[in-house]
């Protein structure tokens, strides 16, 4: 099918690049991810330039500019121009890869349509220049507009040569909101264990971005087999039945439903942490299921377990310490009742904060959507709803923290009590008192309170 031929916008500064390299002489070309989010219309955020000047001529051509050299080998020079970074490549082709990552040699080439030819997918395998136009060698534009991800050529050999290619497509799967075509996901599946010669950070940065993708959900139950290269802990998920009484799904399609199902209204931060937190909130499952005289299965213990384990795949993919300690404080908790009195959940606010209360509550309730929709589980929904409202009410107006107090040291020794240990015991006695609410948080009666301390001390 023949497909028009489209204009895009690129930025001046762009066009200027363009312009520069041909009047040294060299054919200049955007390619690959800019081109793909141009056609879709979205803004991109870096502009890749491909060139038939060799790197050093590159660098002759921009020699008026500072330049970043550390992708030279493969043929990059980085020219920063107006604040911004904008990487220069040479048309190439490359060589045999040996460690299923990086090519041992590159091979400089003269037409674009080489360059394109050894890139991943065809709907990053696409250059545009103002006047050429678009070339579109391996129907690119056609799979944007069928919303498909297809390796350029055989499959089989692109993953080979680049297994982090494998993540790439289910992440771009998840980000573009695309399916990926047959024999692409087949070739995907036999070589998922080729993953694992992928650094673990890079592992961790795909499925980071593929977590914060619109299809997220649809994604991982569509490909949780792919993925299981990069977590294998996913296979025994796949699968693993769960009681009809609370759910619907097997435990790794609940798990791309609650990662589905975490709210659009939550922070980044936030809402990276809980992604992540529902992705493994049900990981142990499998290592703790019995079945019952009934026949229905049981998890015991899959929470505190399930953190372990998080622990453990986070671990190893290097994710940050902080994600990762926020993710295992959640899933430890994630399935346990919420208390609905107001000295208990201050006392989480207390021991927790806000921030961290609102996220476990953005969990439970991403986990209870996942499940049957049957009214049990419909009556945890409200109690987590309500949980979380007077929560928030708590946090703005009750007092939990020593520096809520309307008292302080200074009262605390002025009423008699002696330095040391004592003031903060003392402080500490008056608000456990505000907190299970026998004492207002009135500076006058604390006051007196602290008066009747002293007394007990002397």
């Amino acid at each position: 099918m023949t497909m028009p031929q489209p204009t895009m916008a690129l930025p001046s500064r762009v066009v200027w690049i363009l312009d520069r390299l041909e009047a040294a002489g060299f054919s200049a070309y955007v390619v690959g991810g800019c081109v793909r989010d141009s056609l879709l219309g979205v803004t991109p955020g870096d502009w890749d330039i491909c060139t038939s000047a060799s790197p050093e001529q590159t660098r002759q051509v921009f020699s008026d500019f500072r330049q970043i050299l550390t992708g030279m080998k493969h043929g990059t020079v980085a020219v920063l121009c107006d604040g911004k970074t904008y990487e220069i490549t040479t048309y190439r082709q490359d060589g045999a890869y040996a460690d299923h990552r990086h090519p041992g040699t590159v091979q400089f080439v003269q037409g674009v349509e080489g360059d394109l030819a050894r890139r991943d997918f065809t709907v990053n395998a696409m250059a545009y220049h103002p006047a050429a136009g678009l070339v579109d060698c391996f129907g690119g534009q056609q799979d944007l507009a069928a919303r498909c991800i297809r390796c350029v050529g055989d499959p089989t050999v692109r993953f080979s040569e680049d297994a982090l290619r494998v993540l790439r497509a289910v992440r771009f799967a998840s980000q573009l909101d695309f399916t990926i075509d047959d024999a692409t996901a087949r070739a995907a599946a036999s070589l998922r264990d080729s993953v694992q010669n992928v650094s673990p950070e890079r592992i961790f940065t795909e499925i980071d971005r593929l977590l914060a993708g619109p299809a997220a959900g649809r994604v991982l139950a569509e490909y949780g087999e792919i993925l299981a290269g990069a977590i294998p802990e996913i296979a025994p998920c796949i699968g693993c039945t769960q009681p009809g009484r609370w759910h619907c799904y097997d435990v790794w399609r609940h798990t791309a439903g609650a990662v589905d199902a975490v709210r659009k209204t939550l922070s980044p931060e936030s809402a990276r942490i809980v992604r992540w937190a529902m992705l493994l909130h049900d990981m142990a499952k499998p290592l703790c299921r019995t079945v019952g005289p009934d026949g229905a299965a049981h998890f015991p213990g899959h929470n505190q377990r399930g953190a372990q384990l998080a622990d453990k795949i986070l671990r190893s993919l290097r994710a940050p310490t902080a994600l990762r300690l926020e993710v295992c404080s959640l899933v430890a908790v994630h399935d346990g009742p919420l208390p609905q009195e107001d000295p208990e959940i201050l006392r989480l606010l207390a021991r927790h904060g806000e921030t961290w209360l609102e996220r476990l509550c953005a969990v439970k309730q991403a986990d209870l959507a996942a499940h049957a929709r049957k009214p049990a589980v419909q009556a945890r929904e409200q109690e987590v709803e309500r949980f979380e409202k007077r929560m928030h009410t708590l946090a703005r107006t009750g007092c939990y923290t020593l520096q809520g107090l309307k008292v302080g040291g200074g009262d605390v020794l002025a009423a008699g009590i002696r330095p040391g240990p004592e003031v903060g015991q003392a402080l500490h006695t008056l608000l456990e008192d505000v907190m299970d609410g026998t004492l207002p948080n009135d500076r006058d009666r604390l006051l007196q309170e602290l008066k009747l301390l002293a007394d007990h001390t002397r």
